[in-house]
C-alpha cells in the first residue's frame, strides 16, 4: 500500500507547530516581561502578582490531563486549533483588565486553560509523523519555547515600555488568532492518516474510540511515568519561578532597564539551551538504536549538571558570574529538555501518548504552580537571592528521581516499537 501522505508533510507539520508553540510561550512570557509596569499601574503587591502566575499554572495543570484524553479520542488537529484560538483570545482580553479579578479571569483562567490543550496533542502529532527523527523533531519543537520566551519577553517589554503594558497583550493576542486559522487549514486529518502510517511503520493502529479504563490502565500502570513526572514537576517549579522572577531580579539588583533585564534574563539562558537541546537530541537519537536507557540517562545528567549553575545565579553578587550561570543553566536545561517526552514515549504505546503527556504535564504544573507565589513571599520576607538558590535543591532531587526510575522500573516498562 502506497502512502498518500507527502514526504515533506512531517516537516511542514513541525513548522506549523513550531510557530504555534512560539506564540504559546511568547504569550506566557508577556506577564513576566511587563510585571513591574503592571505593578506600578495597578498597585499590586509582589504576592498578588505571584498569585496571578500561580493561578495560571494551576489552571494549566488541572486541565492538561483532560486535554490529553481529548487528544487521544478526537482529531488532534482540531484540538490544537481550539487551543490556539482560546489562549489567543485570553491574551487579547488580558489587555482590557482593570483589576485583579479581571486579570485572573482573562490571564490566569482563559489563557491558562487554552494553553493546556495545546501540548499533549501537538507532541503526539509529532510522534505520530516522526519515527527515526522523533527526538530531533521534538527538540526542534522545543526550541520554539526558547525563542518564544526570549523574543516574546523582549518584544513585550519594549512595547510595554513605549506604548503601555496593555498593548503587549493586544499585539500577541492578534498574532495568535491569525495563526490559529493557518493551522486549521494546513494540518492534515491525523485520524485518517493513522492507517496510512501503520502500513509504513508496522505500528499498532490508533483507534478512533479507546475505552477510558483502558487508557488509564495502560498509562498509570507504568511506574516509570511517576518518576519522570516527579522530576518534571521539579523542573517546572524551577522554570516557572525563573521565568516569572528572573527579569525582575536583574532589573532590581543591577539597576538595568526593563527591556534589557528581560533580554538578558531570557536570551543567554535560552541561547545556550538551543545548543544543549539540539546536540543532546541528535546524540540520543543515534545512541538509542543500540542503548535503550540513553534517553533517561541524558535527562538525569542534564538536571544534575544544571544544579550548581542555578545556585550560582542567586549566590553571586558579580554581574558577569550571574551571566555565566545563566548560560550554564541554559545548556544543561536543554540537555534535559531534549528527551523530556521522548523518554516517556519509550514506555507508552502510541495510542495512549496524548493522555500520558497530559497526566505528566498536569502533575508537573500543579507542583510548579506554587513557585511564583512562593518566590514572591521569599522576595518580600527574605530576599529573592535565597529563593533562587533554593531552586537548585529542587533540581538536584529531580535528577535523583530520574535515576531511581531508570534503575528500578524502566526496563520492565519499556515498549518495543517497530520501525
Amino acid at each position: 500500500m502506497t502512502s498518500t501522505i507527502p514526504k515533506t508533510y512531517k516537516w511542514e507539520l513541525l513548522v506549523l507547530l513550531w510557530v504555534a508553540y512560539f506564540l504559546n510561550q511568547g504569550d506566557r512570557q508577556i506577564f513576566s516581561a511587563v510585571l513591574p509596569l503592571i505593578k506600578t499601574d495597578m498597585g499590586f503587591s509582589d504576592v498578588q502578582l505571584g498569585l496571578v502566575a500561580t493561578i495560571f499554572t494551576v489552571c494549566y495543570g488541572l486541565f492538561v490531563p483532560l486535554s490529553g484524553f481529548v487528544g487521544d479520542l478526537f482529531k488532534r488537529r482540531s484540538v490544537v486549533f481550539v487551543s490556539l484560538l482560546v489562549f489567543s483570545c485570553g491574551t487579547l482580553l488580558t489587555g482590557l483588565a482593570n483589576g485583579i479579578i479581571m486579570l485572573i479571569v482573562f490571564r490566569s483562567i482563559t489563557t491558562g486553560v487554552g494553553e493546556a490543550f495545546y501540548y499533549p496533542s501537538a507532541n503526539s502529532l509529532i510522534a505520530q509523523y516522526h519515527h527515526r527523527t522523533r527526538a530531533t523533531a521534538m527538540a526542534i519543537h522545543q526550541t520554539s519555547v526558547y525563542t518564544g520566551i526570549v523574543c516574546g519577553g523582549v518584544l513585550a517589554a519594549w512595547i510595554g515600555s513605549n506604548f503601555g503594558w496593555r498593548s503587549s497583550f493586544y499585539f500577541f493576542g492578534t498574532l495568535g488568532l491569525i495563526w490559529s486559522f493557518v493551522v486549521l487549514f494546513r494540518l492534515r486529518n491525523d485520524k485518517q492518516d493513522a492507517g496510512k502510517l501503520l502500513s509504513e511503520t508496522k505500528n499498532e493502529p490508533i483507534a478512533d474510540k479507546i475505552p477510558f479504563r483502558e487508557i488509564i490502565r495502560k498509562t498509570l500502570g507504568k511506574p516509570t511515568l511517576y518518576f519522570l513526572s516527579l522530576a518534571f514537576g521539579g523542573h517546572v517549579f524551577v522554570n516557572v519561578g525563573f521565568l516569572t522572577w528572573m527579569p525582575t531580579f536583574l532589573y532590581e539588583k543591577f539597576d538595568i532597564s526593563l527591556t534589557r533585564a528581560n533580554f538578558d534574563a531570557m536570551f543567554y539562558h535560552h541561547a545556550f539551551a538551543y545548543l544543549g537541546v539540539l546536540a543532546a537530541a541528535a546524540f540520543s537519537d543515534y545512541v538509542a538504536r543500540f542503548r535503550k536507557t540513553i534517553r533517561m540517562e541524558v535527562e538525569c545528567l542534564g538536571m544534575l549538571l544544571a544544579t550548581p549553575f542555578i545556585f550560582l545565579m542567586g549566590y553571586t553578587d558579580n554581574f558577569w558570574l550571574v551571566y555565566v550561570a545563566l548560560c550554564g543553566f541554559g545548556i544543561f536545561r536543554g540537555v534535559y529538555d531534549s528527551n523530556l517526552f521522548v523518554a516517556l514515549f519509550d514506555v507508552i504505546e502510541p495510542k495512549y501518548r496524548s493522555t500520558a503527556t497530559g497526566l505528566m504535564l498536569s502533575f508537573a504544573f500543579v507542583i510548579g504552580a506554587f513557585s511564583p507565589v512562593a518566590l514572591g513571599w521569599v522576595k518580600q520576607n527574605i530576599g529573592l537571592e535565597q529563593g533562587i538558590m533554593g531552586l537548585a535543591v529542587v533540581y538536584f532531587f529531580s535528577s535523583i528521581s530520574i535515576l531511581i526510575g531508570l534503575k528500578t522500573c524502566f526496563l520492565k516498562d519499556y515498549y518495543v516499537e517497530s520501525r
